[in-house]
């Protein structure tokens, strides 16, 4: 049944093969849904409104497969594609899966595992443009350590830079229009990850040899995890203009990388990060790095992915909401909400406005005493949240 809440591909929400193709295993339990082929979630997404589709390399072309096999799965997925009008705009590359990359992919200590993480990443790289990816997020699965004594961090990150600057020059010398989008998160799978967060990336990229090719890919989940506050990052990264792809779900602070449904957990901090998204106008894809509950069958699996687009879209409402609420913007106006945007200094740096400065006179007391009704304006935004306003 159509709504205002029914996803449609101009919303730009994606999917990636590994989210809906999750199969329910656990680092506890089996898998308890059968595994889904590409194609098939190549149809459903469209018939669900999705506007597209990511992947892992291994995801769409199983990892050892022939030339033959590879051939025949792209074959398969392009038809499907070019059926259903579903995009490709993000592609990646698993170097986190199988037993080589154990030490390490673009840091391993072994020179060889590096250059076959780079292979690999090539090949990657040169499949999804052929797709039409214009992004390509890599995520340091195994980048890190447990043993402290067996790695020296500063030559790592040598190594690191080494690796995304020769991903970048290869996209270069084949004429590629392609963005690179690094993914920080500080828990998981390695004892402690190298780039763990949006700041480490963000001077990470700083270093490179083309930093205007590299960008972010935050998480809700990933930033989340260890009580920071993703809106905060996401917003920090827009300001630095880095923000080229965004992976949507929700996370308990503290717990696993959990990869729940968009909103099932921490809903205000998703109607902030909704907001931002709305506020800025940012025009990238609203991508949902989530899976299914393990106790959902295949069909639980559809009911997820409509939840995810709905959830953003309710929420994207309510940030319209909260601009047309007259009590929200009286107690904005008490907060002083646009005063931030009137700089500290208005004349500048010079030494006249130095000296301004300087001497200038407050009313400290006053100051003191004033209150900014911050108290007022959460309790309606948690109304409007609850839906009584």
């Amino acid at each position: 049944m159509a709504d205002t809440y029914t996803p449609k591909p101009e919303h730009r929400f994606t999917f990636g093969l590994w989210t809906v193709g999750n199969m329910g295993r656990d680092p506890f339990g089996i898998e308890t849904r059968p595994a889904l082929d590409p194609v098939d979630s190549v149809h459903r997404l469209a018939d669900l409104g999705a506007y597209g589709v990511n992947f892992h390399d291994d995801d769409l072309v199983p990892f050892g497969a022939t030339p033959a096999e590879r051939e025949t799965a792209l074959k398969r997925f392009r038809q499907a594609l070019d059926k259903t009008g579903i995009k490709v705009p993000m592609a990646t590359t698993n170097l986190f899966g199988q037993p080589v990359f154990k030490e390490g992919a673009f840091t391993a200590n072994d020179p060889v595992v590096r250059r076959y993480a780079i292979k690999k990443t090539m090949e990657s790289i040169d499949m999804g443009v052929s797709l039409g990816a214009k992004v390509y997020v890599m995520w340091g699965g195994r980048e890190g350590l447990e043993c402290e004594a067996a790695k020296d961090v500063r030559t790592a990150l040598d190594r690191y830079a080494e690796a995304v600057n020769i991903c970048c020059a290869y996209a270069k010398d084949r004429g590629y229009d392609l963005k690179f989008a690094l993914e920080p998160k500080p828990n998981e799978p390695r004892g402690d990850m190298f780039l763990p967060t949006v700041g480490h990336a963000i001077a990470f990229i700083n270093e490179l040899q083309w930093p205007e090719m590299v960008g972010l890919n935050p998480e809700f989940a990933h930033e989340t995890m260890s009580g920071l506050n993703f809106t905060h990052a996401v917003a920090q990264t827009l300001w630095h203009g880095k923000l080229f792809h965004i992976d949507l779900n929700a996370q308990r602070i503290g717990k696993f990388d959990q990869d729940f449904r968009f909103g099932s957990e921490g809903i205000r901090d998703a109607f902030y990060l909704v907001k931002l998204l709305e506020d800025s106008k940012w025009d990238g894809m609203l991508h949902f790095d989530a899976h299914a509950y393990r106790t959902e069958n295949a069909e639980g699996v559809w009911d997820f992915a409509r939840g995810c687009m709905r959830t953003y879209l309710i929420l994207a409402e309510k940030s319209r909401q909260f601009k047309q609420d007259k009590e929200i913007q009286s107690a904005l106006k008490a907060a002083m909400f646009d005063q931030l945007s009137v700089p500290t200094s208005p004349d500048g740096y010079g030494t006249d406005a130095l000296h301004t400065l300087r001497t200038g006179t407050f009313d400290v007391k006053a100051l003191g005493e004033r209150g900014y009704a911050h108290e007022r304006l959460d309790q309606l935004v948690t109304e409007l949240l609850l839906g009584v306003r």
